[in-house]
């Protein structure tokens, strides 16, 4: 059965979209033609904008397009969603926001001590991967995947945690470097190690553990989350295998293996870019490379 049932609405987001397209256009003037309110600003790279709406794109893509309504259904898709949000939008958000709007933020005291905080190596490990694994208690996810505030809430507060969990391998600025290179590779195998008890359970598990993509009246609960009332009251539906053409178990486990990939490819690139700056510094290379492709740029 095809997804288009479920209608326009809940396939496309179209609130969603205009939101993010409002929120794009207003920060680009903000970081360009109204950058002079701020202290310290400094032209903004076109590679750091066109990342800045690269990643609106990405959000787009995975919360707002067809994909979302997928990850409704589909357990692999969903865990899809996850990865790309979490791991890769999280970082590319903080590469593509300038030094100084970041010197900006800091400088409101409340909110330079949360930062100061949970961006504490250790403390933002422990936090995203302790807020990630816990929602994947089958008991928890089951319960926050049926109740739209809930749901919407641990999205936003577990993207802050990357966001936090991120941080120190990607700050740029000088007065707030907490890892030297080393740290930072130990650092992303810390990260690496917490991730896998929490796949280990959804791959190795031998039956679906989640009511929510498995037992019909969860699944349609969860569904509301993203479909209009309207839409789903003239459907009679039996659960997600009417759309999903994988059984539930290769499907579950199939989910946890793509989280595991798309991390170890993220940080298999990020891993690269750690040794390939040391070498630079060892040899005594310019630091500068094309801004487009440098963290450096975001000073």
């Amino acid at each position: 059965m095809s997804i288009d049932i479920f209608g326009f609405q809940a396939l496309w987001s179209p609130y969603f979209f205009a939101s993010l397209i409002i929120l794009t256009v207003g920060y680009l003037l903000l970081v360009t033609k109204y950058r002079y309110v701020f202290a310290g600003n400094a032209p903004v790279p076109a590679g750091q904008n066109l990342i800045f709406s690269v990643t609106m794109l990405l959000l787009y893509i995975i919360k707002g397009s067809p994909v979302d309504l997928l990850g409704h259904i589909m357990f692999s898709v969903h865990m899809s969603q996850m990865a790309i949000l979490y791991l890769v939008i999280a970082p590319l958000f903080i590469i593509s926001i300038p030094g100084w709007l970041f010197r900006w933020l800091f400088s409101m005291k409340g909110l330079d001590t949360i930062f100061n905080f949970f961006t504490v190596p250790l403390i933002a490990l422990i936090v995203f991967n302790g807020l990630f694994s816990f929602y994947h208690i089958p008991l928890i996810f089951d319960f926050i995947k049926v109740n739209m505030w809930l749901h919407s809430t641990y999205t936003i507060v577990l993207f802050i945690a990357a966001i936090f969990m991120w941080f120190p391998l990607l700050n740029t600025l000088p007065e707030r470097e907490s890892l030297s290179g080393l740290k930072k590779v130990g650092y992303i195998f810390g990260s690496a190690i917490l991730l896998t008890p929490a796949c280990a359970l959804i791959i190795f598990a031998d039956h679906p553990i989640y009511h929510t993509f498995s037992n019909p009246q969860a699944w349609s609960s969860a569904m509301a989350l993203c479909v209009p009332s309207s839409a789903l009251s003239g459907i009679q539906l039996s659960g997600p295998e009417l759309f999903n053409g994988l059984p539930l178990l290769e499907d579950q486990q199939l989910g946890g293996v793509l989280m595991k990939i798309i991390q170890e490819i993220v940080y298999g690139i990020l891993l690269g870019y750690i040794f390939f700056s040391w070498y630079r510094q060892e040899n005594g290379e310019s630091k500068k490379i094309d801004p487009a492709l440098d963290f450096d740029f975001v000073k």
